[in-house]
């Protein structure tokens, strides 16, 4: 009785999974994939891995630049975040910018600040298209160690 006690908590309260070492198959290039080496035995956890693919995600777009923060990453089956962050060069001001991109069955819909809701299409589409696949073939391989699969096109998942 207390272990289904512990399992209905545990769904009720909600606990953040726990992932196996992937220590050993960080990229060791980008700066802040660095620092879970420092704790190579400990377990990752799933906000870990997706900080270390937002990592990933941030330079399929070119170099940062200088003060500025960007992340991407895919965070569950059918949303993607963009994340921008900068020093505006008149006032000096911090800013940013948060774009979340949802799946859907008819279309990629586009949720920025301001209520601004909107499919996107053509050109905008197909570079979001583009930098999907490359993110899941450089995260497979740079983070996860192994080789992506294609068989399935980008769809909307309900549960």
């Amino acid at each position: 009785m207390p272990n289904l006690l512990k399992k209905v908590m545990n769904l009720l309260i909600g606990t953040e999974p726990i992932v196996t070492d992937m220590s050993t198959h960080l990229p060791k290039t980008a700066a802040k994939t660095q620092k879970p080496l420092k704790r190579p035995f400990k377990k990752m956890t799933e906000r870990e891995l997706i900080q270390l693919e937002s990592d990933i995600g941030a330079q399929l777009f070119g170099s940062v630049p200088k003060g500025h923060r960007r992340e991407f990453f895919n965070l569950d089956l059918s949303t993607w975040i963009w994340y921008d962050e900068w020093i505006d060069a008149t006032t000096g001001q911090r800013m940013n910018m948060t774009i979340r991109y949802e799946v859907h069955e008819n279309g990629i819909l586009k949720v920025q600040e301001g209520a601004r809701y909107n499919f996107i299409e053509g050109r905008e589409l197909e570079n979001f298209m583009a930098a999907i696949h490359l993110y899941y073939e450089r995260v497979a391989r740079e983070l996860y160690n192994t080789e992506p699969h294609h068989s399935h096109p980008l769809q909307a998942h309900t549960v």
